[in-house]
């Protein structure tokens, strides 16, 4: 991948690869303000559409906050709403994240509003971008395509079947490996257990693949303990627990310190 212009926009693709490692911070609520605290912390944060609070317009406020943090944002689609790709890009937003991606037309639908063309059909209105990175437009329409990351995330059985289709997807730049819905869809729906052995095993196979086809590795992690065997395994980026799980959790060890 050719370095694009230094700038926050740029970052997470030039940062990542080759098992890069790279830790995002994974938000539902919509409270600009964690954004930000949590960009201070981590290498990136991903904002999630799909199952936390997010809309539009809150989208818009905490990818400011991530940016003032100097850091990229990532954001998380709605099931099968491809075109909010192309409008959180225009907000600011460094990757997207498409879940259930199952099949390459999937792959190939999400692509297109990734990418400007030759290789997509992304329409043109980056006016954010343009003032965060100071570019003029025609720089930009030359290399956005290089740094706004497309990941399609694999987490059922045909995902998984497809993904060697998916990753020779032309616009398709990783995969984001879902742990829990991919032990629900293995299970046929008996459990929920990320660490799982069928689990284990699919996430190595994601990740030789991606190798192969130079692409990016990405997975959610519920653990730090589990977060390290990924990026020794070659994981480009790992989502490290939710805002949720964090505030719950350091709530409960700062109570248990007193109550001991």
């Amino acid at each position: 991948m050719t370095s694009p212009t230094s700038h926050t926009l740029a970052s997470l693709a030039q940062n990542m690869g080759g098992g890069s490692g790279l830790l995002t911070a994974w938000c539902g609520m919509t409270d600009p303000i964690m954004a930000g605290l949590l960009a201070r912390e981590f290498d990136t944060v991903t904002l999630d559409m799909q199952h936390g609070c997010y809309d539009i317009a809150s989208i818009t406020n905490s990818v400011a906050h991530v940016a003032a943090a100097g850091k990229p944002a990532i954001v998380r689609i709605p099931v099968g709403q491809f075109a909010i790709a192309s409008r959180v890009l225009d907000l600011g937003a460094s990757a997207v994240i498409a879940p259930m991606i199952n099949s390459v037309e999937d792959a190939k639908a999400f692509a297109s509003f990734m990418k400007y063309p030759p290789i997509g059909e992304r329409s043109w209105g980056p006016a954010i971008p343009l003032t965060m990175t100071g570019m003029a437009m025609g720089d930009y329409l030359k290399q956005a395509n290089k740094f706004s990351i497309s990941l399609a995330m694999i987490e059922t059985r045909a995902a998984i079947d497809a993904l060697d289709g998916i990753l020779s997807v032309d616009g398709i730049d990783g995969v984001f490996v879902g742990p829990s819905d991919t032990s629900i869809a293995l299970s046929n729906g008996a459990h929920v257990d990320a660490s799982h052995p069928d689990v284990t095993k699919t996430l190595d196979h994601v990740v030789a693949r991606c190798k192969a086809h130079k692409k990016f590795a990405c997975c959610f992690s519920p653990t730090p303990a589990v977060a390290n065997d990924w990026i020794k395994k070659g994981y480009d980026l790992l989502a490290l627990g939710t805002d949720f799980m964090q505030v719950r959790n350091g709530a409960r060890a700062m109570i248990e310190q007193v109550r001991k």
